[in-house]
C-alpha cells in the first residue's frame, strides 16, 4: 500500500466491503447459551419422567376411586400450589422477579419431584442465569434458599418427632423407631453444622435468611393443613385433628433420611391409627396420581405458552 493511499474506515467502506466483516462476527458461544440448553434438556426430561410415572402406576390410582367432594379438589389445589407460591414470595423479595418466574418455579418443583433431587434447583439457576439483566449472581441466592428450606424441614421434623414419637411409638416396630431416632439426630447435627458455619455457607444477609425461614415454615404448616382438609372431605368420619396428626407424621417420615419404604411405612401407620384400610390406600393413591396429572398438565401448558411466544416473535421478526 502506498503511503499516500487513503485508508478504508468504517465510514468510507461500501456495503459490499463491509459484508464479509459482518459474516465474521462471532456467533453466540456455548458458554452464553448453556442455561437455555440446560433448561430445555431438563424440561424434556421432566415431561418424560411425568409420563413414565403416570402411565406406570399413576393411572391405576385414578381408576381405583374418584372423590366426589369438591372440597377435596379445592384443598388439593391449595396444597399443590403452596410450594411455588411461597417460592415466588421469596424470590420476589430477593430479586423482584416478574410474574413469569412463577412458571419457572413450578417447573423447579416438578423437576425436584420427578427427577434426581435438587435438579429443579439447577433448572431454576439456569433460568435465572439466562436472565442476567434481572440478577447478577443467582447462584448464591438459589443455594441459600435451598439450604434454608432444608434446615426448616429438619427443624419441623425434629419438633414433630418430639410430639409424635411419645404418642405413636407403640404402633411402630422397634427397629423403625431406632431408625427414626438416628435420622432425627443426623438431621439435627447437619442443621447445627450449617448454622455454626453460616458465615461461610450463606451469601444472603441474615434478615433475608430469616424471611426465607418463616416463609418456608408457613409453607410446611399450610401444606399439612390443606392436605388434612382435603382428606377430611373424602372420609369425614375421621376427625380433622386425626388427619392433622397423620399428615404431620407424613411430613416427619418424608424428612428422615435413613428410613426405607417411607410411603409404605406411613400407609401402614395410618391404617393402624384410623382404619379404613381400603379407602385410605385408595385415597393416597388418588392423591399421588392427581399430583402427577397436575405436573403433566402444567408442563404441557408451559410448553404450549413457550411455543406460542416463539411463533409470535418469529412473525414479528418477519
Amino acid at each position: 500500500m502506498r503511503v499516500d493511499e487513503p485508508v478504508s474506515t468504517p465510514s468510507t467502506m461500501s456495503a459490499a466491503d463491509a459484508a464479509p466483516l459482518v459474516a465474521l462476527k462471532p456467533v453466540q458461544t456455548l458458554r452464553r447459551r448453556w442455561p437455555v440448553l440446560l433448561a430445555t434438556v431438563l424440561s424434556v426430561a421432566m415431561l418424560v419422567g411425568v409420563g413414565y410415572e403416570l402411565f406406570a402406576d399413576g393411572l391405576a390410582g385414578i381408576r381405583r376411586v374418584t372423590p366426589t367432594s369438591s372440597g377435596f379438589y379445592l384443598f388439593f389445589l391449595a396444597s399443590y400450589f403452596m410450594l411455588p407460591v411461597c417460592d415466588f414470595v421469596i424470590f420476589r423479595r430477593l430479586w423482584n422477579v416478574p410474574p413469569a418466574a412463577f412458571g419457572a418455579l413450578n417447573r423447579k418443583r416438578i423437576a425436584n419431584d420427578i427427577l434426581i433431587g435438587y435438579t429443579g434447583d439447577a433448572y431454576f439457576y439456569a433460568w435465572a442465569r439466562a436472565r442476567l439483566e434481572m440478577v447478577a449472581a443467582p447462584f448464591g441466592a438459589v443455594k441459600d434458599v435451598t439450604i434454608v428450606s432444608g434446615i426448616t424441614g429438619n427443624v419441623t421434623a425434629l419438633l414433630l418427632g418430639a410430639v409424635a414419637l411419645p404418642l405413636g411409638y407403640q404402633l411402630i416396630a422397634p427397629e423403625v423407631v431406632s431408625a427414626m431416632i438416628w435420622s432425627l439426630a443426623f438431621a439435627t447435627a447437619l442443621s447445627l453444622a450449617l448454622l455454626l458455619f453460616s458465615k461461610r455457607v450463606f451469601s444472603l444477609p441474615r434478615r433475608d435468611l430469616w424471611f426465607i425461614f418463616w416463609v418456608d415454615l408457613l409453607r410446611i404448616g399450610g401444606s399439612c393443613v390443606t392436605v388434612a382438609l382435603a382428606w377430611a372431605c373424602v372420609i369425614p368420619s375421621v376427625s380433622l385433628g386425626m388427619w392433622l396428626f397423620l399428615v404431620a407424621g407424613r411430613q416427619l417420615v418424608s424428612r428422615l433420611p435413613f428410613l426405607p419404604n417411607k410411603d409404605l411405612l406411613f400407609a401402614n401407620f395410618a391404617i393402624l391409627v384410623i382404619g379404613h384400610d381400603r379407602a385410605l390406600s385408595d385415597l393416597m393413591a388418588f392423591t399421588a396420581a392427581s399430583t402427577l396429572v397436575m405436573h403433566g398438565l402444567l408442563l404441557l401448558l408451559f410448553g404450549a405458552a413457550y411455543v406460542t411466544g416463539r411463533m409470535r416473535t418469529w412473525r414479528e421478526e418477519r
